[in-house]
Formats: structure tokens, C-alpha cells, sequence
């Protein structure tokens, strides 16, 4: 099926993102792994796992759309330095992703892509409800607990 090109761009700049976000979710998972944060490692390495999950998503539209996937591509890519740091890069790169998200879900609406657009609200929807949300418990946290508290409760 050919598919609108505006739309094939716009998830290639999805897949941008969601690669960003899965290689940063990679390296952070392995630093507190090997921190030994077996917590935070079990939670960013299941997230690594869910961004994998979207970028695949993605690929499998842009393909069926008649699209080539940009695999080299990276946005929003920054890797932390301590566990606060990580976690608020890791909810930043979420933010961008939600925008981007609402934004190709409207072109997607415009262009009368409803399979698109369908696709892309329960990204949405993982993104804001399970990830973004979660980071941001986590950041809350670690302001009423204090980092020392909060990083021994991740042991």
C-alpha cells in the first residue's frame, strides 16, 4: 500500500525518538545494573524492552505504508551521570516523545490515516500513563525521601 508521505515522515521522526529513548534506556539500565540499583535496573531495562516494542510498531507501519524506516537517525539522545540526572533525562526524552506523538497523531487525522493515528494514541497512551508517569514517581521520590533513601530503597 503506498501511504501518504508526510506521514511516513512523521513516524520516520517517531522512530528518531523512540530509538533515542531505547538506546538511552539501554545504557542507564546497565549502569544501575552494574551500581548494583537491581530495581531501577529491572524497571529501565523493561522499559528499554517497551521502546523497542514502539520502534517496531513504528517500522512495521512505515513498511506497510511503503516507507523506508531511518534507522540511523537519533533525537533527544542524553545520557545521565547519576540516578536523578538519568531520571530526568529519561522523563525528558518521554515529554518529547508525547509531543511528537500529538503531533503525528493530528497529521495522521488531517490526512485521514485512522489506522495510523489509532496506533500512535495507544503509543500515547503507554507513553504518558506508564513511562512519563512512573519517572516522575520516581522524581517525586526522591524529593520527599531524599536521594540516600530512595537510592537504598533500589537496592
Amino acid at each position: 500500500m503506498q501511504g501518504n508521505q508526510k506521514v511516513i515522515d512523521g513516524l520516520n521522526t517517531l522512530l528518531g525518538y523512540e530509538l533515542a529513548a531505547m538506546d538511552q534506556y539501554f545504557v542507564h539500565s546497565q549502569m544501575y545494573l552494574d551500581w548494583g540499583l537491581h530495581k531501577l535496573y529491572e524497571r529501565i531495562n523493561h522499559e528499554f524492552d517497551d521502546e523497542k516494542g514502539h520502534a517496531t510498531k513504528l517500522i512495521e507501519r512505515m513498511l506497510f505504508l511503503g516507507g523506508t524506516p531511518d534507522m540511523v537517525t537519533r533525537v533527544g539522545y542524553q545520557m545521565g551521570k547519576d540516578v536523578p540526572e538519568m531520571l530526568k533525562s529519561d522523563l525528558r526524552v518521554e515529554y518529547e516523545v508525547a509531543d511528537k506523538l500529538r503531533e503525528v497523531i493530528s497529521l495522521a487525522e488531517t490526512e485521514k490515516d485512522f489506522v495510523t493515528r489509532d496506533m500512535l494514541m495507544i503509543l500515547l497512551d503507554d507513553t504518558e500513563m506508564d513511562h512519563a508517569h512512573w519517572l516522575e514517581q520516581q522524581l517525586g521520590l526522591i524529593d520527599r525521601l531524599g536521594l540516600p533513601n530512595y537510592l537504598q530503597s533500589q537496592i
